[in-house]
């Protein structure tokens, strides 16, 4: 499996976010299935971006490559998602690049002219097949610098000759760089073959960039390409497109700092990949209410450590029936296109039969409980969420919140302890007005057999 990776010169977005944590469960969920997967991502460490930025900035092109490879993996360690096993970068790949570029012109297949190297669209019977449109249709709906020199305007580089101030390297047609398409071709090729399995990425790069790709790639070697193309949908802030012109790019670093990094995951693993996903604070906010839910169950399952009597088994049967068809349930659902929202819908209806049964039922049979357990840990491997112990989990998330609340956790505690102590004399007034008091400021209290927990709303 090859994936786009970034091109290295910001911090990552939303948009990046949901590519890198799709692909992530898509290799997660071949290895659980019994794959053995090879996974390549790439950097690109070379680009107009970077050397503008490079500029603006008085430094080399390198150290702002290097700079945010960096702070890409800051935040791909946030999100607790798996490293590929191979990360190439495309200057570490230049003269397998100039080759490639050499077989594609002695084959007729490229053309150069004053020292930059075109491929011809048009020597390509196949081009366009990916996106299903002709040449017309992708000539009206391309933005295309014009440039007399090409003979058709769909036409792209495969190496550009250099300009003044700009990295170059020495090639057959003069000091340049590689075009951006080129550099996935070659790097694919090298670590996983001629022909390879998955190719994928965001819905953006289907026209030009892996159009020019397979192009490329199956013009030189002969051979298709890649077996399947898998490329997820955009994220939409607001009801609009994210854009740097709009200015309402959120980083993953933004998100983070004031949430859990599974709540941002849980929001982008409720829709199916393929599927744009719309971003608002309130989907955040729901996103977070849900992942309290889960955790919540993940509680349950660790603390309950009741006996599996016949009489508490039979009441609790519905839900043991629903734990022992998780696995199955759970297969098909993520069998069937990596249907990430399906199942998880799975883990949240156990959920809220547990708490509906709870009302009547408190305590929960053993069997249950492992059965939840397991059914949590095969969503943690697979989709990388439910990866913290539970009450760490609340712990973090109360002292996340109570920044926004004027009581500090011990006069809290204090309170509850108070309450405790009213409630064991039975002053059953004085422990209401301290939990009314305590929910006046979003502070929630839960009784259980452990003792008396909290949270805020």
């Amino acid at each position: 499996m090859y994936v786009c990776g970034v091109t290295v010169y910001d911090l990552c977005h939303i948009g990046h976010a949901r590519s890198m944590i799709v692909f992530d469960v898509i290799y997660r969920w071949l290895k659980a299935s019994g794959y053995k997967v090879t996974y390549v991502r790439n950097f690109t460490d070379l680009d107009d971006k970077i050397i503008e930025r490079a500029k603006r900035e008085g430094v080399s092109f390198r150290e702002i490559a290097s700079r945010y490879i960096a702070e890409f993996y800051t935040d791909m360690d946030a999100l607790g998602l798996e490293r590929p096993q191979v990360e190439p970068k495309a200057t570490e790949h230049l003269g397998e690049m100039i080759e490639m570029v050499k077989v594609l012109l002695s084959k007729g297949f490229a053309y150069e002219v004053d020292g930059d190297v075109y491929f011809s669209v048009e020597s390509f019977p196949g081009y366009g097949r990916l996106s299903g449109r002709n040449l017309e249709e992708m000539m009206a709906g391309a933005r295309i610098e014009p440039d007399p020199r090409k003979r058709n305007p769909l036409d792209f580089a495969l190496w550009k000759a250099s300009k003044p101030g700009e990295p170059a390297w020495e090639s057959p047609w003069g000091k340049g760089r590689p075009g951006w398409h080129l550099e996935c071709s070659v790097m694919s090729q090298k670590y996983l073959g001629e022909s390879f399995d998955i190719h994928g990425g965001g819905q953006d790069l289907i026209f030009p960039h892996h159009e020019n790709e397979i192009a490329q790639s199956e013009a030189a070697t002969g051979r298709p390409f890649v077996r399947y193309w898998l490329h997820n949908g955009f994220v939409n802030i607001r009801g609009e497109k994210m854009s740097k012109s709009l200015g309402n790019v959120l980083t993953i670093r933004q998100l983070t700092s004031s949430h859990h990094p599974e709540v941002l995951k849980l929001f982008l693993l409720g829709r199916h990949y393929r599927s744009p996903i719309d971003y608002s604070e309130e989907a955040l906010k729901e996103a977070s209410r849900g992942l309290e839910r889960l955790y919540g169950l993940y509680l349950l399952a660790e603390e309950s450590l009741e006996g599996d009597s016949p009489s508490l088994a039979e009441r609790w049967n519905p839900v043991l029936e629903r734990i022992k068809d998780f696995p199955s349930r759970f297969q098909e659902a993520m069998d069937d296109d990596f249907n990430t929202p399906q199942a998880l819908s799975l883990l949240f209806e156990l959920a809220r039969e547990i708490n509906r049964l709870k009302g009547k039922e408190p305590r929960v049979p053993r069997e249950l409980a492992e059965g939840v357990k397991e059914a949590i840990l095969k969503v943690s491997e697979v989709l990388g969420l439910l990866s913290e112990e539970p009450r760490e989990f609340f712990e973090a998330s109360k002292r996340r919140r109570l920044q926004g609340v004027p009581l500090s956790e011990e006069e809290i505690e204090r309170l509850i302890a108070s309450r405790t102590e009213a409630r064991r004399r039975k002053d059953w007034e004085k422990a209401d007005q301290i939990r009314d008091y305590l929910a006046s400021f979003g502070i929630i209290l839960e009784d259980t057999p452990q003792g008396t927990i909290w949270r805020i709303r």
